[in-house]
């Protein structure tokens, strides 16, 4: 099995191996060309994304500076939009549904290490991140490996969510608590 197999199937991997660190290059060569040479949402920054992000609905709208490790693992529904210095570790599968927000500086990690220091030096693991429809992820937060946020939420700015978020919920805090339902009639 390969190490990228190991990486996508949430098993123990090495970072470093050949395949992944040239996939990583290439992630990088397209977010230098979106964030430095374009800048701007056009049709060229539209055309990087679509190679960046094949996995995105062409509705994907980001202000840059954006970064990723891989981009093909980030698989985002219709009118998704990234404020600046958003990240996205998408070392494994990132599922974000239709009509959600990030606000600046918002970091969704899959990525997650060994406790064990010796372990920690040469190998990673990684766990999938889901957010539903109808989100809005306030600015500063970030999102931990393993996480899924229900639809109709929102997590307030500065949040770290390290556990699973129900539907139509205000989460806020570090770690992130639900503090109210939304969306009820």
């Amino acid at each position: 099995m390969t190490e990228k197999e190991k990486m996508l199937l949430g098993e123990i991997y090495f970072a470093n191996d050949k395949q992944l660190v040239e996939e990583r290059a290439k992630a990088k060569r397209l977010l230098h060309k979106l964030n430095v040479t374009e800048y701007l949402m056009n049709g060229k920054s539209r055309a990087i994304l679509r190679e960046l992000m094949p996995n995105s609905h062409k509705r994907l709208y980001i202000e840059p500076p954006f970064h990723c490790d891989y981009g093909y693992n980030i698989h985002s529904g219709e009118n998704v939009y990234f404020n600046v210095n958003c990240v996205v570790l998408d070392t494994m599968k990132v599922t974000i549904g239709n009509n959600v927000f990030f606000a600046p500086g918002v970091h969704v990690y899959t990525a997650t290490h060994p406790l064990n220091a010796v372990e920690r030096r040469t190998v990673e693991s990684s766990k999938p991140v889901s957010i539903g429809d109808d989100c809005w992820i306030g600015g500063n937060s970030v999102i931990c490996p393993g996480v899924t946020i229900g639809n109709g939420c929102v997590i307030g700015a500065g949040s770290v969510v390290t556990k699973d978020i129900p539907e139509n919920s205000l989460a806020v805090g570090n770690p992130a608590k639900v503090i109210r339902k939304l969306n009820q009639e």
